[in-house]
C-alpha cells in the first residue's frame, strides 16, 4: 500500500496530541487513546467515505467510539482535519489547532466522552457508558439501509466491554437483521480498568464467540496499518463484519502500558518523555494526500414534516364504547406509519401485547423485532434516529426499567426517540409486580425537569387517561424534538374525550370544576377520580376533576390551581411517588399555593385477580380514595 508510511505517521501524531490534550486537562485516557492511534488513522484518512467539512451529510461513513474514554484520539484527527463542530452548517466552524488546549473545559465541545448534542455532529450516539455502541451503530446503519444510501458504520468497542450483555444483544439483532453495511472493530489491548481483562474478552475467545453468533471475523495486529485497510476495505453483505484488533494498551509510551495507567494523565514531565518516545520518521512524501475520500451516492434528504393523523376510528376494536390505551396506541401508530415514511418501529417480542402488532401487520419492511433484550432494542432505536428516521420503540413499561441507562444515554445524545411502555400501574392485578411500571413516571419525570444545551427537557411525558388521547399521542410524540415516553394500560376504559379534542405536551384537561376539592389524576386514576366526584357530590362535597396527561406541567389553569392557597388539591397516582402529585406538591410548595395531598402506591403490589383488589392492596382503593377526600375537603387552610 503506497500510503502506509503516511498512515504510520498519522497515527504517531494523533498519538502525540491525544497524550497533550489528556495531560493539560490532567485527566482522561491516554493510554486506551493510544491503543487505537492506527486504527483511527487507518480509519478516517482511509477507510471511511467522509467529507470533515460536512459531518451533517446522511450519506457519509459513520463512526460509533462506544470505547468513549479513548476519544482523545479521534478529536485528535478531527483537529487535524479540520472537522466541523456545531449545531448546523450555518452555525458550524472547523476545529483548529488551538483547540487542542480545550479538551474537558467547560465551554468547550470536546467533552471528556463523545457527546454530539453539544455540537460535536461527527459522533451520533452518547457513549462512554460501556456496552451500547454496537447497538447504536446497529440502528444507524439500518436507518442506512432504509433509506437507501451507501453508508457504511465502523463501531469501535473495547474489549473489557465485550462483557456486556448488551453487546451480546447487538450481536444476535445484527445476526438477524445483517444491513450489510456494519462492521465491529474490537480493540483487544488485553486491559480493563482495575485489571487484565477476562480470559472470556481474550482475542482469541472473541474470535471463536462471534464466529460461532455468526459473524464474518478478520483477526488482525491492531498496529499494522496494512492489515487494518486490508481488514475494513469490503463489508460483506451476506454476515456482519467483526475485526478483532491485537493492540498494546499506551502503545508507544511505556510509562502507560502498564494496568496502573488506566484514566491517568501524565505530568507535564512524564508527557515531555512521551512525546520523545513518540518520535516522528521523516515526513513521507505523500502525507498531504492522505485525505477522506468523499461519500458517494446522491444527496439524502433530511426526515421530512410530520403528517398529521385523521379522527380516530376505533370501530375495528372498541367494545360497548371501551378500549384499552394500548390498543388505541397501536392503531395511531398504524396509521401515523402509513402517513409518515420516516417512521419505524421496534418491539421486545410483546408487539401482540404492546399492539405495535398493528404496525407490523401492515408495513413489516419498517418493523424490527428485537426479541427480549431491551437495553439493545433502546440503543438501535436511538442509532435510528441519529440516522436521519423517526423511531417508536414498544415493550411493557416494566421491562423499559432494564433499558433505563440506555434512555438516559439517548435523552443525553438528543436523539429523537419515542417510547412507549405498556402495561403500566397496579391494575395489571393477575400478572403482579414483575409486569407492573411503577417507577416509570418518576424516573421519565427526574429528566422532564432538566434541560440539554438547547433549551429542550431531557424527555416528556405522556400517560393518555382514554383511547382518543392515546391516539392523539403518537403525533404528539412524534412533533417533539427529543425523548417522549407513552404510558399505556391493559385495561380496557370508557370514553373520556370526542374526537376532536386537542392535547398538548405539558397539557392538563379540567373535566370538571370544584370549589371545596380537586381530584387530579392520570392513565387509569382519572377514572378513578371521575368515580369518586359522583359520590363526594352526592355527600355535597363539589369536587372537580382533573387530567395531568403530561409531564412537565405547562398547563397555565393547572399551574393557577396550584399556586392558589385557597385550593386543595388531591393528586392519585398509579405509581410509586415521584409523579404527578410530587410535580405538583413542589409547585406548590414553592409558590406557597394549594394544600396538596398524594395518593401514590405505598407498598409493593403482588397478584390479584381484580384491578380493585390490587389498588386497595396499595392505598389506591375507592374508600381510599374517598377517606382521603373527605379528610381534605374538611381541612382548614
Amino acid at each position: 500500500m503506497s500510503t502506509a508510511e503516511a498512515l504510520k505517521y498519522k497515527a504517531i501524531q494523533l498519538g502525540r496530541l491525544a497524550v497533550q490534550m489528556t495531560s493539560e486537562a490532567a485527566s482522561g485516557h491516554p493510554s486506551t487513546a493510544l491503543s487505537l492511534a492506527h486504527i483511527t488513522a487507518v480509519l478516517m484518512y482511509r477507510a471511511m467515505r467522509w467529507n470533515p467539512q460536512d459531518p451533517w451529510d446522511l450519506r457519509a461513513d459513520r463512526l460509533v467510539l462506544s470505547e468513549g474514554h479513548a476519544v482523545p484520539i479521534i478529536y485528535a484527527a478531527c483537529i487535524d482535519l479540520g472537522v466541523m463542530v456545531g449545531g448546523d452548517k450555518r452555525s458550524g466552524r472547523p476545529l483548529l489547532p488551538e483547540d487542542v488546549h480545550d479538551l474537558r473545559k467547560a465551554g468547550s465541545l470536546l467533552d471528556g466522552h463523545p457527546n454530539p448534542h453539544l455540537g460535536f455532529p461527527l459522533f451520533d450516539a452518547a457513549t462512554g457508558s460501556l456496552g451500547q455502541g454496537l447497538s447504536a451503530g446497529a440502528g444507524v446503519a439500518l436507518a442506512a439501509k432504509l433509506m437507501g444510501t451507501k453508508r457504511r458504520v465502523f463501531v469501535i468497542c473495547g474489549d473489557g466491554e465485550m462483557r456486556e450483555g448488551q453487546t451480546a444483544e447487538a450481536a444476535d439483532f445484527l445476526k438477524d437483521h445483517n444491513p450489510g453495511n456494519l462492521a465491529l472493530i474490537v480493540n483487544c489491548n488485553g486491559q480493563g480498568q482495575a485489571d487484565y481483562v477476562s480470559e472470556q474478552q481474550s482475542a482469541d475467545v472473541l474470535v471463536k464467540k462471534l464466529k460461532a453468533a455468526g459473524w464474518a471475523v478478520r483477526d488482525v495486529n491492531g498496529h499494522d496499518v496494512e492489515a487494518l485497510d486490508s481488514a475494513l476495505k469490503t463489508i460483506p453483505k451476506a454476515r456482519p463484519l467483526a475485526v478483532i484488533c491485537r493492540t498494546v494498551k499506551g502503545w508507544g509510551v511505556k510509562a502507560l502500558q502498564t494496568v496502573g495507567a488506566h484514566g491517568k494523565a501524565l505530568s507535564e514531565e512524564q508527557t515531555q518523555a512521551a512525546i520523545d518516545e513518540l518520535a516522528l520518521p521523516p515526513r513521507p512524501a505523500d502525507l498531504d494526500d492522505l485525505v477522506p475520500q468523499p461519500p458517494r451516492g446522491k444527496k439524502v434528504a433530511p426526515v421530512p414534516a410530520v403528517a398529521s393523523l385523521d379522527p380516530p376510528d376505533f370501530s375495528e376494536v372498541a367494545k360497548d364504547g371501551r378500549l384499552a390505551t394500548r390498543k388505541a396506541y397501536g392503531i395511531g401508530l398504524r396509521e401515523f406509519g402509513r402517513k409518515n415514511p420516516a417512521v419505524v418501529v421496534l418491539d421486545g417480542d410483546v408487539s401482540n401485547s404492546t399492539f405495535a402488532r398493528y404496525f407490523a401487520e401492515t408495513l413489516p419492511e419498517r418493523f424490527f423485532e428485537c426479541k427480549i433484550a431491551e437495553q439493545n432494542m433502546v440503543s438501535v432505536a436511538g442509532g435510528m434516529a441519529a440516522g436521519g428516521l423517526l423511531p417508536f420503540a414498544n415493550s411493557f413499561g416494566k421491562f423499559l426499567v432494564r433499558a433505563y441507562d440506555q434512555i438516559e444515554m439517548a435523552a443525553i445524545s438528543g436523539h429523537n426517540l419515542k417510547l412507549a411502555g405498556s402495561h403500566s400501574g397496579v391494575t395489571l392485578a393477575a400478572d403482579g409486580p414483575s409486569q407492573m411500571a411503577l417507577v416509570d413516571v418518576p424516573f421519565l419525570r427526574a429528566m422532564c425537569h432538566a434541560r440539554l444545551c438547547d433549551g429542550q427537557p431531557m424527555a416528556v411525558l405522556l400517560m393518555p387517561a382514554d383511547a382518543v388521547c392515546a391516539y392523539r399521542c403518537v403525533e404528539l410524540a412524534a412533533r417533539h424534538q427529543g425523548l417522549a415516553y407513552i404510558r399505556t394500560l391493559r385495561l380496557d376504559m370508557p370514553a373520556i374525550y370526542g374526537p376532536d379534542d386537542e392535547f398538548t405536551i405539558g397539557g392538563a384537561k379540567v373535566l370538571r370544576e370544584g370549589a371545596d376539592l380537586m381530584l387530579v389524576g392520570s392513565c387509569h386514576t382519572v377514572h378513578l377520580a371521575l368515580e369518586a366526584a359522583d359520590t363526594l357530590r352526592a355527600e355535597g362535597i363539589r369536587c372537580g376533576v382533573v387530567d395531568c396527561y403530561s409531564l412537565p406541567l405547562a398547563d397555565e389553569r393547572l399551574l393557577a390551581m396550584t399556586r392558589d392557597r385557597n385550593r386543595k388539591l388531591l393528586v392519585l397516582d398509579d405509581s410509586y411517588v415521584g409523579s404527578v402529585g410530587s410535580e405538583l406538591a413542589e409547585v406548590s410548595a414553592a409558590s406557597q399555593g394549594a394544600r396538596v395531598a398524594v395518593l401514590a402506591a405505598r407498598q409493593a403490589p403482588k397478584s390479584a385477580r381484580k384491578p380493585e383488589e390490587v389498588l386497595r392492596q396499595v392505598g389506591l382503593g375507592t374508600d381510599d380514595i374517598l377517606a382521603a377526600a373527605r379528610n381534605l375537603a374538611g381541612a382548614e387552610l
